[in-house]
């Protein structure tokens, strides 16, 4: 199996999503999916974001 080099590892821990969720009011897969998306350093403005707009 390859590898992704070059590139950041976005995925969120369980214990990294919950937090998210608990502090943003999103749920934990939608705080896994902002950080897949958009990074992790961003995942929690994307979800206060996300929420804000929804």
């Amino acid at each position: 199996m390859a590898t992704r080099q070059g590139k950041k590892d976005n995925r969120l821990s369980e214990k990294e999503a919950m937090h998210i969720a608990e502090t943003t009011d999103v749920s934990p897969k939608q705080a896994k999916d902002l950080a897949e998306k958009h990074g992790k350093e961003k995942a929690v403005k994307e979800a206060k974001n996300f929420k804000a707009e929804g």
